[in-house]
């Protein structure tokens, strides 16, 4: 398997956690998404993604983008150890959690949202980072309520082992103390992604030990 990343972005970030969770093996092609106005923006690698973004997993024949769909691909041709649950409605509220942070919190911090913020509205770079912090907080606040709720919360966000939850979460945690969030708000959120980044599974995952990193 071939993953394409960039060593900052959160959505590799969750795909190598769960390479990683799931013990498989990958070589990793880093795509600079700053260096020389943006590697993504490459003919060669337009031709692999032509949305211009990463991650891009790719496994024989297939080639999938999208963090999550690749995630779930994973999850379906590699089941042990599993990220979802056994169960119809924990596997809901699992994805549920998963799709909280990816759709609602994530895109509006996404790097190309934010350059074109300071490039064509002339938003300087505290105002930038005002405007991450205060997606994350509006997301974090809902999902702090939400799993003092979950009644199927264990030590991680849905049970006692790591889910597609944990995955999603931790990426989105280093972007909230990135951007200066204050998280001792969200206690559960810190504990939980505290607990994963014990394992090893999640902190070789984590950005400053890839090889791009800066």
């Amino acid at each position: 398997m071939q993953l394409y990343n960039y060593f900052r972005s959160s959505a590799s970030y969750r795909v190598r956690i769960a390479l990683n969770l799931k013990g498989l093996h990958y070589d990793y092609l880093p795509v600079h998404l700053v260096r020389g106005g943006g590697e993504q923006f490459a003919p060669a690698y337009r031709g692999i993604a032509p949305e211009g973004l990463v991650p891009v997993l790719v496994d024989g024949d297939a080639a999938v983008h999208q963090s999550l769909a690749i995630i779930e691909y994973l999850e379906e041709t590699h089941p042990a150890p599993p990220l979802l649950p056994a169960d119809a409605a924990g596997r809901a509220a699992v994805r549920a959690i998963a799709l909280d942070i990816a759709c609602d919190i994530h895109p509006l911090g996404n790097l190309r949202v934010l350059k074109y913020l300071a490039a064509n509205f002339g938003v300087p770079k505290d105002g930038i980072d005002a405007w991450a912090a205060h997606w994350i907080a509006t997301g974090f606040d809902a999902l702090e309520t939400r799993l003092a709720q979950h009644a199927s919360r264990g030590t991680f966000c849905h049970g006692d082992a790591p889910t597609l939850a944990d995955v999603v979460l931790v990426p989105q945690v280093f972007n909230a103390r990135r951007f200066g969030v204050d998280m001792s708000r969200y206690p559960l959120i810190a504990e939980i992604a505290e607990r994963c980044n014990a394992l090893p599974a999640f902190a070789d995952a984590a950005p400053a030990k890839q090889p791009d990193a800066e």
